[in-house]
C-alpha cells in the first residue's frame, strides 16, 4: 500500500484537539521541523488543533520547531526529560506563568516507557527516580533487596518523526544520531507520520538496512532539504515569520 502523502500540511491534517503527539528528536537531531511547522500553519488558519499533549525529549529551543509549537499556545502538557535546554525561554515563561503542564521523566525511563508502549507492556520497574520527587505517588516494590519504582507505558495518538530514507511502503532508515527516539515512537503511536529526505520505491532499501518496518508507519512525506533547528536558531529565525511549510 502506497503511504505517500503529498505535503507536510496534508500529513498533519488529521491531528485534532486534545491529541497526544510524540515528536522525535534529541534537541535538533531528528527533529521533524517541517511537520511541526505545518501543524502550526494549520492552527493559524483554522484555530485547531489545541490542547495537545506532547511527548519529546526536551522543551524546544529558540522560536522554531517544538518551541514555536509551544509558543503558539497549542500545547497543554509536555512530557519530557530535559526542559532546560540551550534556549528554553518559551517553555520556561509559559510554565512559570502556569500556562503549560510538565511531566518530568528521567531520560532512560522516558525511552523505556515509549518502548513499553510499542511492545504492549503496560508497566515495568526501574530503580531510577526512587527517593526523589519523580517517584511521588508511584508504586514501589522490592526486588533482590533493592527498591524499584513502577513506571507506566507511554502511547500516543500520533507520532511525528524525521527519517533519512523511506520507501512508499513506510520502511525507514535514519541518519546517525537523528535516529534517537524515532523508531520507538513509530511503534508506540496509533498513527505515525514521517518526513524523509529521500523517498524511494519499494525494494530500493536493503531489507537488512531497514530500521523501522513500514507496518509501524501510516504516512510518509518527502522533504528533500529539511531545516535544522540549530541552523535556524543561529540565524535567530522565528516561526511563523519564516516561509510557510504548507
Amino acid at each position: 500500500m502506497d503511504k505517500t502523502i503529498g505535503s507536510p500540511a496534508r500529513a498533519v491534517a488529521g491531528i485534532g484537539d486534545g491529541a497526544s503527539v510524540m515528536i522525535g528528536g534529541f534537541g535538533g537531531a531528528g527533529s521533524p521541523i517541517e511537520l511541526i511547522h505545518a501543524l502550526i500553519d494549520r492552527y493559524l488558519a483554522t484555530g485547531h488543533p489545541t490542547g495537545l499533549t506532547v511527548i519529546n525529549n526536551n522543551a524546544g529551543n529558540g522560536h522554531v520547531g517544538l518551541a514555536a509549537l509551544i509558543e503558539a499556545g497549542m500545547v497543554r502538557k509536555l512530557i519530557c526529560s530535559f526542559p532546560r535546554s540551550a534556549d528554553p525561554v518559551v517553555f520556561t515563561e509559559l510554565y512559570l506563568a502556569g500556562k503549560i503542564e510538565l511531566e518530568l521523566v528521567a531520560q532512560g525511563t522516558l525511552a523505556e516507557r515509549i518502548r513499553a508502549g510499542g511492545a504492549g507492556i503496560p508497566a515495568f520497574y526501574t530503580p531510577t527516580a526512587y527517593g526523589t520527587e519523580l517517584a511521588k505517588g508511584k508504586q514501589i516494590a522490592e526486588f533482590d533487596g533493592r527498591p524499584y519504582v513502577q513506571e507506566r507505558w507511554l502511547k500516543a495518538d500520533f507520532a511525528l518523526v524525521k527519517a533519512h530514507r523511506g520507501d512508499t511502503l513506510g520502511n525507514l532508515t535514519y541518519h546517525a544520531a537523528a535516529r534517537n527516539f524515532g523508531p520507538l515512537m513509530c511503534m508506540a503511536a496509533a498513527t505515525t507520520i514521517v518526513q524523509v529526505s529521500e523517498l524511494v520505491a519499494p525494494g530500493a532499501i536493503d531489507p537488512e538496512a531497514v530500521i523501522t518496518p513500514g507496518i509501524f508507519v501510516q504516512g510518509v512525506v518527502e522533504v528533500p532539504e529539511p531545516a535544522q533547528e540549530e541552523v535556524l536558531n543561529r540565524s535567530q529565525a522565528r516561526y511563523p515569520e519564516m516561509t510557510s511549510c504548507a
